[in-house]
């Protein structure tokens, strides 16, 4: 119980301590930001800085945070220390990272910073990685709200429909200025993430005075839980098992919306690490609601983790809340899913010079992307297997993205003369998790696709190739040293 409260205290903290370290190392100052540079009446507009942090953490939070957690948390109480550290040291510094990067490089995209600072054949398989990890994101948060519908009004066979209603927002949301929908309705959906989020935790606390070791490993549990010995090793499949929360490489996607929203530099580490580090506490709430059901029904450390989810609702909030709280974590996905394909097309109209200020190209930019995500659906939902195939890969093809942007970070700041050690550090940690994880995993380990070697060997070799991503970060910051943003701007490189 002790370590969920200690968790919680520690983020709060690090957001005043580590996260002001790391401001001080990036150093917003008073230069003119994207949207007024830069400002289109579509991308590029100016919001309150309010709205932005919500916006921003729409954004960034989707079903990471639950479902993950869900997941995430088999493997104990160790959970709870887990997240708030790798918050604070990796997570949230990634996110405030890509989105300065992108404010000094005029509200750029994630491949054109990963272009700048490590360069053009490194540029050519991110972007595509990227673009493909952006559609299963896509997929992905639209089946997910829509079967979380479904389940709550089972009465009713509404899931195609759902399907539908969700990816004809998607397409608005996508098309329109970002003030018009999105920076309209974020607010109030914000609202009613938070207060779902909140009723589990007053709910879990009340539960606690009357069974104070809710929130311990039960023995009933620890028969259950992942260990290396029943073929969960914990490094590497926590870190990706639980992305949203830690760190995830989605959010560098994401950043460079607000990027082009913001008034001010000085708005950053609260928008940024900030929003991050309140993701990181709705996931250590949700990580205990899952703790709190897998010790009073063990039997559910074997189902889906939805419905997972809809027996924490269901037993500590009840019929009514227990659906409010369900729509907050359907907003999560909606909320992610749609500027993920918003991201998709400033990306693609980066890359191909296309101008979006007329609708009409903006709709022919994201037309490929309907066909390729309504194919995506069809494909994942003939089965139960074809969808958690989707997701496996999609969750480490999201920390490969994580990854490359601290190593993207780290030339940035040693390029200009700054402490690029503050993001060298976890790219080096989460360079070892993804290679790690794809050397070992296989059918045979219960996961996609991957080579299947020993472990122990899978580690070996991972570490060698982190331990050379530290050598290619000083290379590429010693090649660029003398590079600033300015010059970047102006030679119109993307």
């Amino acid at each position: 119980m002790y370590l969920f409260f200690w968790g919680l205290l520690l983020l709060v903290a690090g957001y005043f301590t580590y996260g002001k370290l790391v401001e001080k190392i990036i150093a917003p100052d008073g230069r003119p930001t994207p949207c007024k540079t830069k400002h289109d009446g579509v991308d590029y507009v100016s919001l309150p800085h309010m709205k932005n942090m919500l916006i921003q953490l729409l954004n960034i939070a989707g079903v990471g945070p639950v479902i993950g957690v869900i997941i995430g948390i088999k493997f104990g109480e160790i959970v709870f220390l887990i997240i708030p550290i790798g918050n604070i040291i990796a997570g949230a510094t990634h996110d405030f990272l890509a989105g300065m990067m992108s404010m000094r490089r005029g509200g750029a995209n994630l491949p054109s910073i990963i272009k700048d600072n490590l360069g053009k054949t490194y540029y050519s398989f991110f972007a595509v990685f990227m673009m493909l990890l952006l559609l299963l994101v896509v997929a992905v948060f639209i089946n997910i709200p829509a079967e979380l519908i479904d389940k709550t009004f089972p009465q009713i066979q509404i899931f195609w429909a759902i399907v539908g209603g969700i990816f004809i927002y998607y397409i608005l949301a996508t098309l329109f200025p970002v003030d018009k929908i999105i920076g309209k309705i974020y607010p109030i959906f914000s609202a009613l993430l938070l207060v779902g989020t909140f009723a589990i935790f007053v709910a879990l606390v009340f539960s606690l005075f009357g069974n104070p070791e809710l929130l311990s490993e039960s023995a009933a549990f620890k028969e259950k839980m992942w260990t290396a010995a029943n073929g969960k090793p914990i490094i590497p499949l926590l870190f990706v098992t639980i992305a949203c929360g830690i760190i995830s490489g989605f959010h560098a996607t994401q950043s460079p919306i607000i990027a082009r929203t913001m008034s001010t530099e000085f708005e950053a580490r609260s928008s940024f690490y900030g929003m991050m580090v309140v993701e990181g506490v709705i996931g250590m709430i949700w990580a205990a609601g899952g703790l709190a059901v897998y010790n009073l029904f063990p039997e559910t450390m074997s189902i889906k983790a939805t419905d997972v989810l809809m027996k924490i609702t269901g037993h500590f909030l009840g019929s009514y809340m227990g659906v409010i709280t369900v729509m907050g974590v359907v907003i999560l996905a909606i909320t992610s899913g749609d500027t993920a394909m918003r991201s998709l097309r400033l990306s693609i109209a980066e890359i191909f010079k296309i101008d979006q200020k007329p609708l009409m190209k903006r709709f022919l930019t994201t037309l490929p992307l309907i066909l390729i995500v309504t194919a995506l659906l069809a494909w994942s939902n003939k089965s139960a297997d074809t969808f958690n195939q989707l997701w496996n890969y999609f969750a480490w093809g999201n920390q490969v993205l994580a990854a490359s942007t601290l190593t993207a970070g780290a030339v940035w700041l040693f390029r200009h003369g700054k402490n690029g050690f503050i993001a060298i550090f976890p790219a080096m940690f989460m360079t070892f998790i993804v290679l790690s994880y794809i050397l070992w995993i296989s059918p045979a380990h219960g996961g996609p696709i991957g080579f299947g070697l020993d472990l122990n060997l899978s580690y070996a070799i991972a570490g060698v190739i982190s331990l050379c991503f530290l050598g290619f970060a000083f290379y590429k910051s010693k090649k660029m040293a003398g590079v600033t943003d300015e010059l970047l701007n102006s030679s119109d490189i993307s």
